[in-house]
């Protein structure tokens, strides 16, 4: 049993926001608050996160309001699309805009802050969350923080699941600001091989963690349709589901069933469904909501990433409800597998091993033992 410490969470995501980062960084507090600990939140201003902080009354410091934007000219016509595309496209890669506000911002709440805390944990994405941190830990004056844990979900300079690499001087803000963390998380084994390698030894494997109790599960319908869901983006080439999609609205029209997909990038999925009514687009739901939702459903649907750095979380989701998992990889779908699934076969679904590595409780312990090798 580990002794009740302070706790600080920096983050841009947070509830009630949809992604992985939020989730958790948001399950993180949740748990420390649960096991008595002092945790403190640094995030952007949320709206909606009163009944948050009602049902868990952590202390939450505001980073105020994003106000760095993209450039819009979509009035302007395909010019004006095409601008929008490549400019923003390039500032984003080049320059990290707008997501460097959040370094200044971080940087500016740090330097201000009083308190001492045991363990300080970052949460990227984005990258400049721990860029903040960074430049305000030094030798030569106090630290916020004993510990400092830069947490990444997904790699930067090394990533492999956008069209380009960050260009070359990243390389040296990601060593600098590895070189000061006194631990860096990734969430697999695999993930490690994105990351410089003068670096493995500071790394833990820290996966994405949930409260199992909180996922309510509803009975599979039985009405001779086949469903099957899936939720979250797409990548064009690498987490794509064009393959997917052309095959399945060319099956006869007798064969009954339903693909559900919750996404908030539906433009990757519009332009091959042909109109078919079995193929449905819906608004992406809350994480709860979603899985009792799809909990009725024969089996879920994976897109892979490309290579193996990065392994979606939602595969956690799928394993804690206990359905087939049919794995989708761009550029080698596997036909037979998906014919497979809706005649009920599920010999070729995708496992999620160790199931109790993803408990939230094991989680914060494995979060807390760094905190704790660290005196």
């Amino acid at each position: 049993m580990y002794k009740k410490i302070k706790i600080l969470i920096i983050t841009r995501s947070f509830y009630p926001d949809l992604s992985p980062r939020s989730f958790r960084a948001t399950e993180l507090a949740k748990e420390f608050y649960r096991q008595g600990h002092e945790v403190t939140l640094m995030a952007p201003e949320k709206k909606g996160i009163e009944s948050f902080l009602t049902e868990y009354p952590i202390v939450f410091k505001s980073l105020g309001n994003l106000k760095w934007k993209i450039f819009n000219f979509k009035s302007f016509g395909i010019l004006g699309r095409l601008y929008n595309k490549a400019v923003n496209r390039l500032l984003s890669l080049l320059f990290e805009y707008p997501n460097m506000e959040i370094f200044f911002k971080v940087r500016k709440a740090l330097k201000k802050e009083n308190d001492q805390y045991d363990l300080l944990i970052s949460i990227a994405v984005p990258y400049p969350i721990h860029w903040g941190v960074a430049s305000i830990w030094s030798k030569k004056h106090r630290k916020v923080a004993k510990v400092w844990v830069a947490d990444c979900g997904d790699p930067y300079c090394l990533q492999e699941n956008d069209t380009f690499r960050p260009p070359f001087y990243f390389q040296w803000v990601e060593k600098w600001f590895m070189r000061k963390a006194t631990y860096i998380t990734v969430p697999t084994l695999n993930s490690i091989n994105g990351y410089f390698p003068e670096f493995h030894s500071k790394i833990q494997i820290i996966p994405q963690g949930f409260k199992f109790e909180e996922v309510r599960k509803r009975p599979e319908i039985m009405d001779g349709i086949v469903r099957f869901g899936y939720g979250g983006g797409f990548i064009p080439g690498r987490r794509d589901p064009k393959e997917f999609i052309q095959f399945l609205v060319q099956l006869p029209v007798e064969r009954r069933f339903e693909f559900h997909v919750y996404t908030h990038t539906p433009q990757y999925i519009l332009p091959y469904i042909q109109n078919d009514p079995r193929i449905l687009i819906h608004n992406p739901k809350d994480r709860l909501e979603f899985l009792y939702t799809i909990s009725g459903f024969q089996f879920v649907v994976n897109f892979s990433n490309k290579g193996t750095v990065q392994t979606p979380s939602k595969l956690i989701d799928y394993g804690i409800i206990n359905k087939p998992i049919l794995n989708i990889e761009t550029g080698n779908l596997d036909k037979e597998a998906v014919v497979e699934f809706l005649n009920g076969n599920y010999r070729k679904s995708l496992k999620v091993e160790c199931l109790e590595n993803y408990r939230i409780e094991n989680v914060c312990r494995k979060f807390l033992s760094l905190a704790d090798a660290s005196k």
